[in-house]
């Protein structure tokens, strides 16, 4: 069997038709998620055993699709990958339903609270409410942590299979220090009896985690039942530390609060199950005919079989949470022989599983598909390749920002080589009113009185002159401040909106007033402008979906 082969972590032998372009592929993927999401590719050739050659090629297909940017000699996973495990949450429609009361929760008990999913004889996350702190959390949405060390864990396995505790034992004996989980601490201690422990959880209906992933962190958890078939849906957990609670304080002050919780998370279930069906949304289209022009376009450097097995996932979504063979054609343009081996790959790669009736469902191993390493990225890393790229083609500074009170601070920005240059830091506060950053953002927020001192003879100092120019901007959609922060600076900005509609940051680059004409700067700069707060929204959308983007 090919080395690159061996290397997926698929179980047996890989089926006839499945498809080694895409099984190469998705261990590409893999590895950069295991790395953090940035690797070299010469990495990648050792992680994988690939050829340098076949490297190259696949992280340039991922590069076309966007899931990958090649930065120098490292391979970076980009917020468009989340498209991937966007389509598997989405389809499972669990964090969407009950996100919000974890959240509510998590504010009632000043604890983190998390919801999991059994994937094999380990747990995933696919949502987490985590608390500000110092000493907080790392585990991420997508992560995966083996049962035997989690709360979560035995109430899985109260569920478990001869076959399921068999494989379970099959994994514990051949990796006993958990090297296989790179989300957890290699195990320093055999911990509790797991099938003592599991048959104790049966009898109480919660489960109790003192200090099996590491010392000093505590876990409470209580499954979540499907109301149509009584097995469990997910695991909810508060999450503490022992400087906070001991494990008898979650079990003896926490647990009803989070029984509570559960009970009205179970009748959320049963009230969607009793609403009208869903309409079908959209499905991806066009996919196939993309991917065939890229081939045509790059040749055999385009690896087309895996671009096209990778649209097979996001074929999968809210009310597509099951499909045939046929329906998976249909929605991605590709021919039924084409989706078939994608789905027989993804089968023997334990990311699709048949669901009966000849219809296929993706499983939580999908969000191992560099969900994990983006899944807490916040607004100014998601925007900094582009600010960089905007600089380079327009030969000036760009730069990011939010409105604090009545100023703006910049959170990214990406300077430009020249001798006479706009010098800002990040972090640095500027007076919202007399910026074209904070016009945009102002222009936005609810409207108040502010503070409006001279900096320059040209600031506007009248309320109703700033009233009416923050409605310009509104109208037309970009704000431009010329020598009103100070002498000789003009700036415009556009702004930054979320997957709602809500401006959440604004974008800009700002010169002398002797580079060009105000009509020439509108001309010249506002597209560029526009075109990039567009790229970073639509990398937001993505990433925001199912996660919290910190604009800071």
């Amino acid at each position: 069997m090919p080395a690159e082969i061996t290397l997926t972590d698929a179980a047996g032998a890989v089926p006839a038709e499945a498809v080694a372009p895409l099984i190469r592929g998705v261990a590409v993927v893999r590895r950069l998620t295991e790395a953090g999401g940035v690797l070299s590719l010469s990495g990648l050739e050792r992680a994988t055993g690939l050829a340098r050659s076949t490297v190259d090629r696949i992280t340039g297909t991922l590069a076309r699709m966007g899931y990958v940017r090649l930065d120098g000699r490292d391979a970076v996973l980009t917020p468009r990958i989340m498209e991937l495990g966007n389509a598997y949450l989405a389809a499972l429609r669990l964090p969407a339903l009950l996100d919000a009361r974890a959240d509510a929760l998590a504010d009632e008990l000043d604890e983190s609270v998390s919801l999991a999913v059994a994937d094999r004889d380990g747990i995933r996350f696919i949502h987490q409410a985590t608390r500000r702190r110092a000493m907080s959390l790392s585990f991420r949405i997508g992560d995966l942590l083996p049962a035997e060390r989690t709360a979560p864990g035995p109430l899985f396995a109260t569920e478990w299979t001869e076959p399921e505790w068999r494989h379970w034992r099959e994994r514990r004996a051949a990796d006993p220090r958990d090297e296989g989980f790179p989300a957890v601490p290699e195990r320093s201690s055999p911990g509790p009896d797991f099938e003592q422990w599991t048959a104790q959880v049966r009898e109480d209906g919660w489960a109790l985690d003192d200090q099996l992933i590491e010392p000093g962190l505590v876990a409470v958890s209580v499954p979540v039942r499907d109301p149509r078939t009584g097995t469990i849906a997910c695991v909810a957990s508060v999450v503490s530390h022992t400087s906070r609670h001991t494990a008898d304080d979650l079990r003896n002050s926490l647990l009803p609060s989070l029984r509570s919780a559960v009970r009205t998370m179970e009748e959320d279930l049963a009230e969607d199950l009793r609403e009208t069906p869903h309409g079908e949304s959209p499905a991806p289209s066009g996919l196939a005919t993309w991917t065939g022009a890229s081939k045509q376009e790059l040749g055999r450097e385009f690896v087309e079989s895996l671009a096209r097995g990778l649209t097979v996932l996001t074929a999968f979504g809210e009310d597509r949470a099951e499909l045939t063979l046929t329906e998976v054609a249909q929605a991605t343009g590709l021919a039924r022989a084409t989706a078939r081996r994608a789905l027989i790959t993804y089968e023997h790669l334990g990311l699709v599983t048949p669901s009966g009736d000849r219809r296929f469902a993706l499983t939580p191993r999908v969000l191992s598909l560099g969900f994990p390493p983006l899944s807490r990225t916040t607004l100014p890393a998601l925007a900094l390749p582009h600010l960089t790229a905007l600089a380079a083609r327009i030969h000036e500074p760009a730069s990011l920002a939010i409105l604090v009170g009545d100023d703006v601070q910049y959170t990214a920005r990406v300077a430009t080589s020249r001798v006479m240059s706009v010098n800002i830091a990040v972090g640095t506060r500027l007076p919202a009113y007399a910026t074209a950053l904070g016009r945009v953002l102002l222009a936005d927020a609810p409207a108040r009185e502010h503070e409006l001192r001279a900096l320059t003879p040209r600031t506007l100092t009248d309320p109703a002159a700033l009233a009416a120019a923050l409605e310009t901007v509104r109208t037309q959609g970009y704000a431009l401040v010329d020598e009103e922060l100070e002498a000789g600076l003009r700036s415009i900005a556009v702004p930054v909106r979320d997957r709602r509609g809500r401006v959440v940051a604004a974008l800009n680059t700002a010169t002398h007033v002797t580079g060009r004409t105000v009509a020439e700067y509108v001309r010249d700069v506002l597209p560029e402008l526009t075109v990039t707060a567009g790229t970073i929204e639509a990398d937001l959308r993505v990433a925001g979906r199912f996660t919290r983007v910190s604009a800071a």
